[in-house]
């Protein structure tokens, strides 16, 4: 290989760098819900949806998750926020309810 070859391969793997960069993939980036060990729902986070559980509502809205309302007491799982990255999740204890990014 001559040095001519080594900067179209350099330059070819920082283009391949910047595009990734700029148009990240989507992903497939989906939520999965479970109450009381038991998957009840699995879906886009570009998908619009709320999810009812029990006194609870979950909403997918936007590429976000976020528990709109909950019956329990102290309400951890509303002021947990929204969520969107992949590991994240959702507990509420009281209502066993569990809400994951994957």
């Amino acid at each position: 290989m001559k040095w001519r070859d080594f900067y179209i391969i350099a330059a070819a793997l920082l283009i391949a760098a910047v595009f990734l960069c700029l148009f990240p993939g989507s992903g497939g980036k989906t939520v999965t819900v479970k109450q009381n060990n038991e998957t009840v729902y699995t879906g886009s986070l570009y998908t619009d949806k709320e999810v009812k559980l029990d006194g609870n509502t979950l909403v997918i809205k936007d590429g976000v998750c976020f528990m709109k309302s909950a019956e329990c007491k102290n309400k951890v799982c509303v002021h947990t926020g929204k969520i969107s990255k992949k590991g994240e999740s959702i507990i509420c204890l009281p209502n066993r309810i569990i809400a994951q990014i994957e």
